[in-house]
């Protein structure tokens, strides 16, 4: 060879999109590609962005593969760039062309560092890629695989294990488990972070014990959504819980909680618990009034299944099943990644509540959009979440659970808000009757 190496640069048309937008299936593909090639793996770094696509290296012995894909588009690209003569990365060329269908392609190949126009200087260290047979015994494998939700602006990224616990398309959404090295293992929906094992009891301790250490007695408890359990969880430590239904759209989200979130679903086979796999809208309306002491709304973003649990519509419903000091506690966004809906959320639960009924309090949760997160404390009757609060009762209570997050003092802070928390909820939201859905 002519060259110190070769590059071959390849476009993939027509390409399954389904196999293009798998970072896990991608990346196995790729090393494979490398070793069939005769390369020497040596690392791998690939993220998968939301919505969609994935970029990713394989760094061998003898340069590097790398790949970028569209699957919107069914359109991948890679470069193919190997050093010395004994590695053809026209083998990995027809392998990768196999494993993503790709319908036809576009190719070619340079020479890079022509020897005609280089020449060769005595050096101390040697400036090659060959390596002893010691030195190959001392190459290790380190795979770099990202998890990576985003906007247009805001991005996070979770470095994985690379492999999948659970994947399952279900009829509302893509169900997901990937096993994390920060935060252990991590619930996704449609490619959004729902919960972690790390830091799924700031949400779940903040949107159960707010309202169930406020109502003087809470009896029975209704949950929309919560398919993880983590939620049913915190409410079933309180004694005067008689009953708790869980009305949950997706089984599919339960299935994979049960499985591989054990510590955060371990209340689903309780007794008092009981699972309703239905829509949460349509189980409210069949509801007779003055049903629940407490609603509790954990659901995910104002899109796909969740759209219809941030209509007005839905909160009248709530509002009638409650009993006549009942209290609805919702998550209601951020302030600071979603304001728009955080806005109108907090301007249709006045309008249904009446204005001096309805508190915000925030929470901080590392995995979520900006770190802040709201919940909404909405009364029926006149119960205040700070002044009718039982710190007596809260103080036996966090005694008696090993919690992490809640106790009384953070209780009464969490009602305590930033200024520009304040003047969004006493501005008028930009949108009337129609919530804005903001992709996150």
């Amino acid at each position: 060879m002519n060259a110190l190496g070769r590059h071959l640069i390849v476009e993939f048309y027509n390409c399954s999109p389904e196999k293009i937008d798998d970072v896990m299936g991608i990346e196995k593909c790729m090393v494979t590609a490398a070793k069939k090639a005769g390369a020497t793996v040596i690392n791998s770094t690939f993220h998968h962005f939301s919505p969609f696509g994935v970029s990713g290296v394989v760094v061998i012995e003898q340069s590097h593969l790398s790949i970028h894909t569209w699957p919107e588009y069914r359109f991948a690209s890679i470069d193919l760039f190997t050093c010395g003569e004994t590695i053809d990365p026209w083998i990995s060329f027809d392998y990768l062309k196999e494993e993503f269908a790709a319908e036809y392609f576009s190719s070619l190949e340079l020479q890079r560092g022509q020897l005609h126009h280089l020449k060769k200087i005595d050096v101390q260290t040697p400036l090659t890629r060959c390596s002893t047979s010691s030195d190959k015994k001392r190459i290790t494998y380190n795979r770099n695989i990202w998890f990576t939700e985003r906007d247009e602006n805001v991005a996070l990224s979770l470095r994985h294990t690379g492999d999948r616990l659970f994947s399952k398309q279900s009829p509302y959404q893509k169900v997901e488990i990937l096993e994390t090295y920060a935060y252990g293992r991590v619930l996704t929906l449609d490619g959004m972070i729902m919960t972690t094992e790390k830091d799924e009891y700031i949400y779940h301790e903040m949107i159960a014990h707010v309202p169930m250490l406020t109502h003087p007695n809470p009896e029975r408890v209704l949950i929309i959504g919560g398919g993880d359990g983590g939620a049913a969880r915190e409410v079933l430590r309180h004694k005067s819980v008689k009953s708790v239904d869980l009305v949950e759209i997706d089984e599919v989200v339960i299935e994979a909680s049960r499985k591989y979130l054990p510590t955060i679903a371990s209340a689903f086979g309780h007794p008092k618990l009981h699972v309703h796999i239905q829509d949460g809208i349509d189980y409210v309306k069949q509801l007779r009034d003055e049903t629940y002491d407490i609603v509790i709304v954990d659901s995910t973003d104002p899109v796909g299944p969740a759209e219809g649990l941030f209509k007005p519509s839905f909160y009248r419903d709530v509002y009638r099943c409650l009993k006549p000091d009942g209290i609805m506690v919702t998550q209601s966004e951020s302030p600071t990644f979603n304001p728009p809906v955080f806005q109108e959320l907090y301007q249709c639960y006045k309008e249904i509540f009446g204005r001096d009924n309805v508190h915000c309090y925030l929470v901080f949760i590392p995995t979520y959009p900006s770190g802040m997160w709201s919940f909404s404390f909405c009364s029926k009757g006149s119960i205040h979440p700070v002044r009718d609060f039982d710190r007596l009762r809260a103080e036996e209570f966090t005694r008696s659970h090993p919690l992490r997050y809640y106790h009384p003092d953070m209780h009464v802070a969490s009602f305590v808000l930033p200024t520009f928390v304040k003047e969004l909820l006493e501005q008028k939201p930009l949108i009337k009757e129609k919530t804005q859905v903001i992709q996150r």
